[in-house]
Formats: structure tokens, C-alpha cells, sequence
């Protein structure tokens, strides 16, 4: 059992690192619900919102690294800091394990105490999410990227799976509010289905930003000076 906990908190380290103070810069509010609570729905707003984000980091994130040169995905700004190559890695590994936490909420018996459980989370979420600016971590090793995926397989195993997510957003009908599963971290305990949708392009948006970090770096491989 504790051997499971450690792994269990192991995996999201990398996705969480530590609280940053706002969200990133282009990451729209959360929106807001309807009704406070009580209905377990996602509302219009709500889908549409989740789908946009899905949308919007996706194709943030594949025109960050489609065009890329050898030496540009390559490229190592500091030691101890992940390439490119690396970040898109870890993207994809991150992204399959948080898409299985979505679905191991979806097929969770209903949560009674759902409202009190989940409620302030999202814009939580919102807010915490998408920027690293002021806080790290290593990734374990479930999701550390080990330099085994050729760009075009990032694209291939990114594709697939945000397909599936994105699908799931947008033809869901279940009452995703009162589906939940545990996060091993305190600050968010208790997650609905929903939270999890879009915890998973909260987290895409924190990896673009490391991204255009990279680009951004001095020595990056053509990068344009004034």
C-alpha cells in the first residue's frame, strides 16, 4: 500500500511542480457554472470552454515544435534542462497518465459528496496550472522522457490521444461533476471528471510555456536578436 501511495504521488509531481501565483499568459478564466453545484453537468459554457483549450493547446504546442530543426529540438539551454525534445516527451507520457485518472473518475460510482468535495476547484486549477514560472520538479520516472521518441512519434502519440480527449469533451453525457477519483496531492484531494478534463490542457499550456523558454533562451539555434 505504501509502496503505491509513493508511485501514485510520484507520477503527478512532474505534473504539478510547485503553486505558481497566476495563470499563464492566453489561459482564459474558468468558467463559471451555471448553478453553484448542485448541477453535476457540464454546462454549455463549460463544454465549450474545455474544448477550446484542448483546441488552443494543441495547436500552440504542435506549431511550437513542427518546423523544428535537429539542432533546435535538441538543444540544451542550461545543464540540467530538458531540450525540447524532452519537454514534448514528457507532454506526451504526462497527457496518457492523466487521461487514465479522467477515465478511472468517469467509470467511479457516483460521489454523494461531490459538491462539497470538489467545489472551488476548477478556478483553482485555472489559476495554478498552466504556468511554471515560479516553481519545478523532476519527473519521476513514469513520465521522464528518455529520448526514445522521434518528433514525428510525439506528434503520432499527442495526436491520438488528445483525439480521444477531445471527442470525450465534446459527446460526453455523463454527469461528470459527481464522477471522482483522488489526487495523491493535499491541495486538490478530491477531483471530479470534469476537473480532470481540464486539468489535463492546463497542464499542456505549463509545458508550451517551458517550451517558448527553450526558444527564448540566448544560445537557442537561430534565434532572432534585436
Amino acid at each position: 500500500m505504501k509502496s503505491s501511495i509513493r508511485a501514485a504521488i510520484s507520477l503527478f509531481a512532474a505534473a504539478l511542480f510547485l503553486f505558481p501565483t497566476g495563470a499563464g499568459a492566453g489561459t482564459p478564466p474558468a468558467p463559471k457554472p451555471a448553478t453553484e453545484g448542485a448541477n453535476p453537468y457540464m454546462t454549455p459554457e463549460e463544454r465549450a470552454a474545455a474544448v477550446k483549450l484542448l483546441l488552443d493547446t494543441r495547436k500552440e504546442f504542435l506549431d511550437s515544435i513542427q518546423d523544428l530543426t535537429d539542432e533546435q529540438w535538441t538543444y540544451r539551454p542550461a545543464l540540467f534542462k530538458w531540450t525540447i525534445a524532452q519537454v514534448s516527451e514528457h507532454i506526451v507520457l504526462a497527457e496518457a497518465k492523466l487521461y487514465e485518472q479522467l477515465k478511472k473518475a468517469v467509470d467511479s460510482p457516483v460521489n454523494p459528496d461531490w459538491e462539497t468535495k470538489t467545489a472551488g476547484k476548477t478556478a483553482m486549477l485555472y489559476q495554478v496550472m498552466p504556468s511554471s514560472r515560479n516553481g519545478k520538479a523532476h519527473a519521476p520516472w513514469e513520465i521522464q522522457p528518455m529520448g526514445k521518441l522521434s518528433k514525428a512519434e510525439v506528434i503520432r502519440r499527442y495526436n491520438e490521444t488528445r483525439d480521444q480527449i477531445l471527442q470525450f469533451a465534446e459527446q460526453t453525457q455523463l454527469p461528470l461533476k459527481e464522477l471522482t477519483s483522488e489526487h495523491p496531492f493535499p491541495k486538490f484531494n478530491t477531483l471530479s471528471a470534469y476537473q480532470w478534463l481540464v486539468y489535463i490542457p492546463l497542464h499542456n499550456k505549463r509545458h508550451n510555456e517551458q517550451i517558448a523558454a527553450v526558444k527564448a533562451s540566448p544560445g537557442y539555434p537561430g534565434r532572432l536578436t534585436n
